[in-house]
C-alpha cells in the first residue's frame, strides 16, 4: 500500500513541478522562517527537478516520436533501447518482450547491438541471470547497486559474475493491465540510482509498453496469417494431391518454417497387432510395433565438424524401446511438450529414448500424436537447438496441423486398402472370366466337334446306305430273276455274274472297314520283305491302263533305270498304290494324262523313295485338304457327279503309310486358262524299316 501511495505522490508532484519528499520528511518551517541557506538549497533542488522534468519530457517526446514515425515495429525497440542508453549515459540497455504466457522472455533488444560474447549470440541471455520474478513482483523500478547483495535483481545462477554490468535499474512494462515486457538499464561501474532515474524510467514505461504491444500485435497478426495460410495450403493439398508423401513433406516443411524450429520429422507407426490402441496400450503393448521416419525437415547431411549428424529419413525403431514415444502414445491425443531436456521425467520403466531425438543437440521437443478413431497413426516431431517454451498458440497450430495430417493419412490408408481390395476383386473377376472364357471355348469346340461328328455320322449313313443298299438291291434283283422258270442259260450266267460282282463289292467294303480298324488299333502285323517298287508300279500301270481305256486316260511313268529297292510290307505298298491310282482315275477329267514319278532321296543319313502322282480334274480346296484323309469324307460335288466311292480309300492309304513309317501329303492348285485343277499326292517311304 505504501509503495502505491509513494508512486501516486511521485506522479502528482512530477506534474506540478515539485520535488518528491517522502512522508515525515517535509519541512516544518514556513517560508518566512526559512534560513537563507535552506532557500538556496531549495532553489537548487527546484532547478534540478525542473531540469530532470525537462529531460524526462524530452525523453518521452523522443520515444513517442520513435513509436509514431517508425513503420517497422521491429525497429522501434532497438532505437528506444539506444535512446534510453544515451539518455542515462549507461553502457547497456535491454528491452525484453514477454511471451503471451507472461512468464517467458520471448525476445530481447539490446543497446549497443554488439555485446561481448556469449551475450552477442543470444540477447535473451542478458536476462537469463535476472531475477525476473522479483522484477515482475515490484510495482516500482527495481534498482540494485550491488549484484551480489541478497534480494538482488540478479538470480544466483552460476555465471552471473560474467555479466557485462555491475549495477542495474529494471522495471516491468504493462499495457492494459497486462505485463508485456521488462526494461533493464545496466552500468559496468558502481552507481547509485536516484529518484529522478526511477521517475524517468517510470515515465517512459507506458510508451515502451505501447511499442511492445504494437510488436506483439504485429507478430500475432503475421503469425495468425502464417498459421492460416499453412492450414489453407494443407487443406488444398489434401484435396488435390494424390501422393501422401507430398502432403506430409508440405506439412512438416510449412510447420517447421512457420514456427522457426531447427528440426522437424514425421514418424509413422506400423502395427503387427491391429488391435493395439491407446486404450489398451498399457496392458497390451506390442513390442513389434515399429516407428519409421518418413519425412524430415531439413534433410540433414554430415558436416565437417560433426560426422554423426545425418539424415533421419527411413530410420526405424521399436515403439516399446522409446520412453518418450510410449508416453506420447499413452497420452494421445495430447501433445508431449518438453522445453528443456532437464525437464524429461526420470526413466522409471527401464526404457531409453530413441537416438533420433538427440537431446544433447536438440534439448527442446514437441511430440504430437497423429491420431484418428482412437488409433495413433504416428507422431509429428519438432525440435529446437536452444531451450524453448512452446506457446499456447503454437501448440494450437500444431494440433490443427496434426489433425489434418491424421485425416490425410487415414484417407490415403483407406484409399490404399480400397484400391487393394478393388485390385484383388478385379483380379479374381478376371480369373473367373478367363476360366469362363476357356470353358466357353472348350464347350464351343466340343459343340463344333459334336456337330462335325454328327455331320460325319450323316455322311457315313448316306455313304453306307448307297454302298450297302445299292449292291444288295442288285443282288436281290438278280436272285429274283434266277428264280423265274424257263430262264435261258445266258440269262442265268448274266445274273450270276451280277450277283458275284455285287457280293464282292460288299465284301471289299467290309474288308476295308476291318482293315482300318486293325490299323488304327495297331493290331495289323507287318510282313517285311525286300521288294522292287519299280516292278509293282509297272505291273499296276498295265492293269490301270486297261481300266482307264473307256475314259481316255493315259498313265505316264517317270522311273529311274535302276531298281527301286526297299524293305517293306508288299501287300501294304500294293494297296497304297492301287488306292492312289483308283482315286486319280475317279477324279481325272476325260482324255487327260496321269503322271507317276518315282525317285531316290536322302533325308540326312536315311535313304527314302518319293513317289508323286498327279492328275488333272476337279480340285481339292484348302479347307478340304485338312480332312481329305479322314474316314467317309469325300470332296464337295462328288454326289452330283455320281462318282462311286465310300470315302475309305484315302483314309486307308493314310493308315497304311503311317504303318510303314512313311508320309503322304496332297496339294491342289488351279490351272491357268482352265476350270480344272492339278492335284498331286506325294508319298515318301523309307527304304529300310527301322
Amino acid at each position: 500500500m505504501k509503495d502505491s501511495q509513494d508512486r501516486k505522490r511521485l506522479t502528482i508532484n512530477r506534474k506540478r513541478g515539485l520535488a518528491f519528499q517522502p512522508p515525515g520528511k517535509q519541512g516544518t518551517h514556513s517560508p518566512l522562517s526559512t534560513s537563507p541557506l535552506e532557500v538556496v538549497r531549495s532553489s537548487g533542488r527546484l532547478n534540478q527537478h525542473k531540469q530532470d522534468l525537462v529531460a524526462t519530457t524530452n525523453l518521452e517526446r523522443k520515444i513517442t516520436q520513435i513509436v509514431l514515425n517508425k513503420l517497422d515495429p521491429e525497429e522501434v525497440l532497438p532505437e528506444i533501447a539506444a535512446t534510453l542508453g544515451s539518455a542515462y549515459g549507461v553502457e547497456y540497455c535491454t528491452i525484453a518482450v514477454m511471451a503471451s504466457d507472461r512468464a517467458t522472455i520471448q525476445t530481447a533488444y539490446c543497446y549497443p547491438n554488439k555485446i561481448q560474447a556469449p551475450f552477442s549470440q543470444n540477447p535473451t541471455l542478458l536476462l537469463k541471470y535476472l531475477n525476473v520474478a522479483a522484477i515482475l513482483a515490484s510495482s516500482e523500478p527495481f534498482a540494485i547497486s550491488d549484484v551480489g547483495a541478497t534480494g538482488s535483481a540478479f538470480s544466483q545462477n552460476e555465471g552471473w559474475e560474467d555479466l557485462p554490468s555491475g549495477v542495474v535499474l529494471a522495471m516491468k512494462t504493462q499495457f492494459q493491465g497486462q505485463v508485456n515486457g521488462v526494461v533493464a538499464i545496466m552500468r559496468s561501474k558502481a552507481h547509485r540510482w536516484t529518484a529522478s532515474d526511477k521517475e524517468r524510467l517510470l515515465a517512459v514505461s507506458d510508451s515502451i509498453a505501447m511499442a511492445i504491444s504494437q510488436i506483439n500485435l504485429q507478430r500475432q497478426i503475421v503469425a495468425a496469417s502464417g498459421y492460416q495460410a499453412l492450414l489453407n495450403q494443407l487443406t488444398m493439398a489434401i484435396r488435390s494431391y494424390t501422393d501422401l508423401e507430398q502432403i506430409l513433406k508440405l506439412a512438416i516443411d510449412g510447420t517447421a518454417r512457420t514456427l522457426q524450429v531447427d528440426r522437424g520429422a514425421i514418424l509413422l507407426l506400423k502395427y503387427t497387432d491391429p488391435l493395439v490402441n491407446k486404450r489398451g496400450f498399457q496392458k497390451r503393448v506390442s513390442r513389434a510395433t515399429e516407428a519409421t521416419v518418413v519425412c524430415e525437415w531439413p534433410a540433414l547431411t554430415p558436416t565437417e565438424g560433426n560426422q554423426n549428424v545425418g539424415t533421419l529419413l527411413n530410420q526405424s525403431f521399436c515403439l516399446s524401446k522409446c520412453y518418450l514415444c510410449l508416453e506420447a502414445f499413452a497420452n494421445a491425443p495430447n501433445a508431449t511438450v518438453i522445453a528443456d531436456k532437464h525437464s524429461v521425467p526420470n526413466d522409471d520403466i527401464g526404457v531409453g529414448i530413441a537416438p533420433i531425438f538427440d537431446f544433447d543437440a536438440m534439448p527442446a521437443l514437441l511430440l504430437v500424436p497423429l491420431e484418428s478413431q482412437d488409433k495413433v497413426l504416428g507422431f509429428l516431431v519438432l525440435q529446437q537447438r536452444q531451450p524453448r517454451r512452446w506457446l499456447r498458440e503454437e501448440l494450437d497450430l500444431v494440433e490443427l496441423v496434426s489433425a489434418q495430417m491424421s485425416t490425410a493419412i487415414l484417407q490415403f490408408q483407406t484409399l490404399r486398402q480400397t484400391s487393394a481390395l478393388v485390385e484383388e476383386r478385379t483380379y479374381q473377376l478376371q480369373s473367373i472370366l478367363k476360366v469362363q472364357a476357356k470353358l466357353y471355348e472348350k464347350t464351343r469346340q466340343q459343340v463344333d466337334q459334336l456337330r462335325q461328328l454328327n455331320q460325319l455320322k450323316d455322311e457315313f449313313i448316306d455313304t453306307m446306305s448307297d454302298q450297302l443298299r445299292n449292291p444288295l438291291a442288285s443282288m436281290r434283283m438278280a436272285i429274283r430273276m434266277l428264280r423265274q422258270p424257263g430262264l435261258s442259260p445266258d440269262r442265268q450266267a448274266k445274273y450270276l455274274e451280277i450277283l458275284d460282282r455285287q457280293c464282292t463289292q460288299e465284301i471289299n467294303l467290309i474288308d476295308d472297314i476291318l482293315a482300318l480298324q486293325q490299323l488304327e488299333s495297331n493290331k495289323s502285323p507287318l510282313h517285311l520283305q525286300k521288294i522292287d517298287l519299280k516292278q509293282i508300279v509297272e505291273s499296276l500301270a498295265d492293269s490301270f491302263a486297261k481300266k482307264w481305256g473307256s475314259k481316255g486316260l493315259t498313265l505316264t511313268l517317270d522311273l529311274p533305270k535302276r531298281p527301286l529297292m526297299l524293305q517293306s510290307d508288299p501287300d501294304s505298298v500294293d494297296r497304297i498304290l492301287q488306292e492312289l491310282l483308283t482315286n486319280a482315275g475317279k477324279y481325272s477329267d476325260p482324255d487327260t494324262t496321269v503322271h507317276l514319278c518315282a525317285s531316290h532321296e536322302l533325308d540326312g543319313q536315311n535313304p527314302q523313295i518319293v513317289l508323286t502322282l498327279c492328275n488333272t480334274g476337279p480340285g481339292i480346296s484348302p479347307a478340304e485338304q485338312d480332312y481329305i484323309f479322314d474316314k467317309f469324307r469325300r470332296g464337295q460335288g462328288v454326289s452330283e457327279q455320281v462318282i462311286q466311292g465310300t470315302g475309305l480309300g484315302l483314309a486307308l492309304v493314310k493308315c497304311l503309310v503311317q504303318h510303314l513309317n512313311g508320309t503322304i501329303a496332297v496339294c491342289s492348285n488351279p490351272l491357268s486358262h482352265s476350270q480344272s485343277w492339278s492335284t498331286c499326292f506325294t508319298l515318301t517311304l523309307p527304304q529300310i524299316q527301322g
